[in-house]
């Protein structure tokens, strides 16, 4: 059974860091595209960085909220997927999940990101 657990979260102030991971058992995530998503509260979850599997092609995609100030990298032998998260704003606030592009695993429990002064 897949398993995924998201970590790092945390309240920053505006203009801070953060640097969440997930770690996924049960599979090797080396065959699989990789995303961040995130859910604000009375809002649908969205995807804001997808990394391709390295075993097809490099790459990745944000969303353009996040453009510029988010990065996704990937760590295959660990079976973990990074998001660091700079020049943090208000309206990041959110839970923060991990899933494949597609959201084909069972979703974690997320990890609360607060960003507030």
């Amino acid at each position: 059974q897949v398993q995924v657990v998201e970590s790092g979260g945390g309240l920053v102030q505006p203009g801070g860091s953060l640097r969440l991971s997930c770690v996924v058992s049960g599979t090797m995530i080396r065959w699989y595209s990789m995303g961040w998503f995130r859910q604000a509260p009375g809002k649908q979850r969205e995807l804001v960085a997808r990394i391709i599997s390295v075993t097809s092609a490099s790459g990745t995609t944000y969303a353009d909220s996040v453009k510029g100030r988010f990065t996704i990298s990937r760590d295959n032998a660990l079976n973990t997927v990074y998001l660091q998260m700079n020049s943090l704003k208000p309206e990041d606030t959110a839970v923060y999940y991990c899933n494949t592009g597609g959201g084909q695993f069972e979703w974690g429990q997320g990890t609360q990101v607060t960003v507030s002064s």
